[in-house]
């Protein structure tokens, strides 16, 4: 089930919170739990109920191997190898399986033959998420443990299938400290909700033409070799599609869960505003990057061996952080990327600080580097957009100018897509985002960590309730005339 699906928006979520308002308003707060644990379930399993067995059995093995870490005192590190271990055996049957089995095959020319495995929804997701716990109850990080409100943190919807990855000690107190809902967070909720919904339906899903005409449709190569500005134009499409299509997601996910008086971590801020290769990670999918750092970088020894083990460090993380996203090549070579773009950022840094400071608090400095950023991201996502090598070698060309020059696309009659990547690199570079907007309500966890703005750009009022209310109507009228897509991060 979609967040924009018309099913969603007009029998799932009215019915699942009514019910648990209705719950919190008579005091029967666990009823409310109860009633919000199988609403996540029965939203997980809408895209195949067999794997709801599988979440089920995930969550009753993680909870006991937590619950056996915090009581224990003597013996507890064979206990948190074990549980890591099952989780990530059971990631790397389902996710990564057929893929380890066709490198061993091309490489020790063996013939295994492929399993046909159905990938679970939201494996990975809910993997971090529990993982993360194991670790936190390892470390006595973890106060609260009560199976409801377990079970509430892993599957509540709103973060389930694409995040945010949560940390239980972030949730659980809320979820026992939760008599009633605010007014005001339904209203705030709502209208995050509302915001992006509009920049998936109207935004995200207007540039799926133009990346499926340069790149292929889902699950195919490139349909024919592009020139220099189709494959321009195909590539910063795509850049602004997943741009748009993962911070609506994140913001739908933060006012759903406003909607149930809930807070979830911040997870994306305006990323393509970044500086530097180092503060992109700080801003994109800020959960998976917070992870990555406190459950693999920092265990492998972060920077307090040296700057060779340093830079190493760096790029085995983020070649991890490829792979995680999905198993092929093309993810391995975009983490690889990632990578080599963080060693050279960390010894630009040093070199900076070195040679002149304050080169980098000049204003043409800052332009540059926010340029220089966005394209050296742009290109990594043809590896992570692009079917096979074969389509990410056309592509590479076609940028370079090795495919020759269409300039029938500089025609007035045909410079629409460019007009339109116009204003919507406008919009990401140069307006405020949501966390600025309704930075005074707090919507959601950290979120004053990453805004200082002091002005006061959202009030609720009648004059703003028209404006959401017409940004809604105009959604969807769209999910009317056409069907809704699927959100880009709910594959990985």
């Amino acid at each position: 089930m979609l967040f924009n699906s018309l099913i969603f928006l007009f029998a799932f979520l009215p019915l699942t919170w009514f019910f648990y308002y209705i719950f919190l308003k008579t005091k029967q707060v666990t009823l409310g739990m109860v009633w919000l644990v199988f609403c996540s379930l029965f939203f997980y399993g809408w895209w195949n109920p067999v794997y709801v067995g599988l979440i089920i059995l995930s969550m009753v093995f993680n909870f006991l191997c937590g619950k056996f870490l915090s009581s224990l005192t003597r013996g507890r590190k064979p206990i948190l190898i074990f549980g890591i271990g099952a989780n990530l055996i059971l990631l790397g049957y389902y996710k990564y399986f057929n893929f380890f089995i066709s490198i061993l095959n091309t490489t020790a020319q063996t013939h295994f033959n492929l399993k046909y495995i159905i990938l679970p929804l939201a494996i990975s997701f809910f993997t971090f998420t529990q993982i993360a716990f194991l670790v936190d109850s390892y470390k006595h990080e973890t106060r609260e443990y009560n199976f409801l409100h377990y079970c509430l943190f892993v599957t509540f919807f709103p973060h389930l299938i694409a995040g945010p990855i949560v940390h239980h000690k972030q949730l659980a107190p809320q979820f026992a400290q939760q008599v009633s809902i605010d007014p005001k967070d339904i209203a705030i909720g709502l209208s995050i909700f509302i915001i992006g919904l509009f920049k998936k339906i109207m935004l995200a899903d207007s540039l799926m033409i133009n990346v499926g005409l340069v790149y292929g449709f889902t699950g195919s190569s490139i349909p024919h070799t592009p020139d220099f500005f189709a494959a321009w134009i195909g590539t910063i499409s795509y850049t602004l599609q997943l741009y748009f299509d993962f911070s609506g997601y994140s913001d739908m996910a933060i006012g759903l869960s406003l909607l149930f008086g809930i807070k979830l971590p911040i997870n994306f801020n305006s990323p393509y505003k970044a500086l530097n290769i180092i503060d992109f990670w700080r801003r994109w999918h800020m959960t998976l990057s917070q992870f990555l750092r406190d459950y693999l970088y920092i265990p492998l020894g972060g920077n307090r061996k040296g700057k060779t083990r340093r830079y190493i460090n760096l790029w085995l993380t983020m070649l991890l952080g490829g792979i995680w996203h999905g198993a092929s090549i093309n993810f391995l070579i975009w983490g690889f990327l990632h990578g080599f773009y963080l060693v050279i950022n960390n010894i630009w840094q040093s070199f900076s600080r070195t040679f002149n400071p304050r080169i980098t608090r000049w204003i043409p400095t800052k332009i540059l580097s926010c340029g220089i950023t966005f394209i050296a991201v742009m290109i990594a996502w043809v590896f992570f957009r692009a079917h096979d090598l074969h389509s990410v070698k056309v592509l590479l060309e076609s940028m370079i100018g090795l495919n020759g020059f269409d300039f029938s696309i500089l025609h007035n009659d045909q410079k629409a897509p460019i007009r339109w990547i116009a204003f919507l690199l406008f919009i990401i570079w140069f307006t405020p985002n949501t966390q600025q907007i309704f930075n005074q309500y707090s919507p959601a966890l950290g979120i004053e960590m990453v805004t200082k703005t002091k002005q006061r750009l959202f009030s609720l009022s009648p004059k703003m309730g028209f404006v959401m209310g017409f940004i809604l109507f105009i959604s969807l009228l769209s999910l009317f005339v056409s069907p809704p897509s699927e959100f880009m991060y709910f594959t990985f």
